[in-house]
């Protein structure tokens, strides 16, 4: 057996894994960075991701001094408001009801807009999120982001990645490929390494270790174990190579279980999404207009409210939502009102379209009868006033109660300009919410609640920070600013031992 020592060993390599090693680095440790995938497909989830990061800020001139070149003719189509402390933490703990430790998240939001200026520095390029919903073109007057989701990295996922990557063979940190973790070096509770298993044996690559390397979302297994009937056949967004291995490892070596083991980010996805990710597509087969529609599931019946809170702050449970439905698919229904306002990744397919409910229906294999009472019942409802406030940039109250149907809170607007035009989805998984128990310097805790010496997580693979939904944009930004602290602690110990 092959032994090699470094001062921190990372595993995995997305998001929160190269900021883990890039803050080693600096911190002067010897890093090494161990990826599962192949140099092709590395970057795990983070490459598929949309690549949003929540942050706290003033609005849109805060911002800009971290923005690259941005069209100054967008500039002036958009405002972004101020985005406070208390409006961060409420939005977290109201979409995972109140559950994860408040430590955690106050760490992750008050270091997140550090973390955009300290990403920045390391070249990741930010850029306002103007077309993330729909097409601002389309809209008359200034278009208001959302305030929590106003950032991205250009590129998205596929930019992120680059641009760690680029930072970290730029500071010249070893990054290894098709080098599966699968197990930890022990003595007791304390971690001394990783074990690497190759095709001829295993190696052990020794320093204080961070894991990055996400958590069981492309392991059907598990998905079964732990969420439980039907996620075995659900459709996975990102990465394949996020089996849980090094999660379930380390549980059996003493580790601490913690979140919501029975929890996990999934969203309306396109029916024919193929069973992983698809590096050419990433996350362009995502299906996030429905607040501007009505979602039916194959009955011809609504069963979400489809316009309950802003869609970044609901997209993460409706794919849920669409798996506890017959055959795990929902139809996505708009007409001429709102299809301008389909944002641009539905432009990889290709709709069912029809001039009539009936002949839609048809073409959906979905009962005519059915799907005519649900929209006749909707429409009915529908406030008198409802195309005059009707307002797609904001919450605007304009709802509808209809008789047996979920209400709609927002956005309620008749459905009966034809052609219609519908758009099959499915649910896929993005990550689990279920992990690895972590204090607010990053590292593992054990069973009894003391920290495993050596031992730091960041990323999905740690739990306790998302119960339930989820606000876009948290998870990568968790990641980043965990990764930090993770790097930063995991370099601190390994230097002072080795002084």
């Amino acid at each position: 057996m092959s032994i090699e020592e470094y001062d921190v060993v990372v595993v995995g390599a997305g998001n929160a894994a190269l900021v883990a090693a890039l803050t080693a680095h600096e911190a002067g440790a010897r890093v090494v960075v161990l990826e599962a995938a192949s140099r092709a497909e590395r970057g795990g989830n983070s490459r598929f991701s949309g690549a949003i990061f929540r942050a706290v800020h003033d609005g849109l001139d805060s911002l800009r001094p971290i923005l690259a070149d941005t069209d100054p003719e967008v500039l002036e189509r958009v405002s972004v408001a101020a985005y406070t402390r208390g409006d961060y933490i409420d939005d977290w703990f109201t979409t995972s009801q109140g559950r994860p430790p408040r430590m955690l998240v106050e760490r992750v939001v008050d270091q997140s807009f550090d973390t955009l200026v300290w990403m920045r520095e390391h070249g990741v390029r930010w850029e306002l999120t103007a077309d993330k919903l729909f097409d601002p073109a389309h809209l008359d007057g200034v278009y208001a982001l959302t305030p929590g989701g106003a950032i991205r990295s250009r590129g998205e996922g596929v930019g992120l990645v680059a641009a760690l990557f680029d930072a970290v063979e730029k500071a010249g940190i070893e990054v290894r490929y098709d080098s599966p973790a699968s197990g930890l070096i022990t003595r007791g509770s304390a971690v001394d390494g990783v074990l690497v298993r190759r095709d001829s044996g295993v190696e052990e690559v020794r320093g204080v270790v961070v894991l990055a390397c996400g958590g069981f979302e492309a392991n059907p297994e598990m998905r079964r174990r732990y969420l439980g009937e039907g996620w075995d056949l659900v459709k996975v967004r990102g990465t394949r190579f996020n089996m849980g291995t090094m999660l379930a490892k380390t549980l059996d070596a003493g580790a601490q279980p913690a979140g919501h083991w029975g929890g996990c980010h999934a969203s309306p996805q396109d029916a024919a999404h193929p069973p992983v990710g698809d590096l050419r597509l990433t996350d362009k087969l995502a299906r996030y207009s429905y607040p501007y529609a009505l979602l039916v599931n194959s009955a011809g019946e609504r069963f979400v409210d489809e316009g309950e809170n802003q869609v970044f702050l609901t997209y993460a449970k409706t794919g849920a939502a669409i798996l506890r439905q017959p055959r795990a698919v929902a139809y996505q229904i708009f007409d001429q009102r709102t299809a301008h306002l389909l944002e641009p990744r539905y432009r990889t397919a290709t709709p069912v379209e029809a001039g009539t409910l009936t002949e839609l229906a048809a073409r959906l294999d979905i009962s005519a009868e059915t799907l005519e009472t649900t929209v006749a019942e909707f429409n009915k409802s529908v406030a008198a006033d409802a195309d005059v406030r009707f307002d797609p940039t904001a919450l605007d109250a304009v709802s509808a109660r209809p008789d047996g149907q979920p209400p709609k809170s927002n956005w309620a607007v008749p459905l009966d300009r034809p052609p219609f035009l519908a758009y099959p989805v499915t649910c896929g998984i993005t990550f689990t919410y279920g992990g690895l128990k972590v204090d607010a310097e990053a590292q593992v805790l054990d069973v009894t609640g003391r920290p495993m010496p050596g031992l730091y997580a960041t990323g999905e693979i740690a739990g306790d920070f998302f119960h339930y939904n989820y606000a876009a944009g948290a998870g990568l930004m968790r990641g980043a600013v965990f990764g930090r602290i993770a790097g930063a602690n995991a370099a601190a110990r390994a230097t002072g031992v080795r002084q």
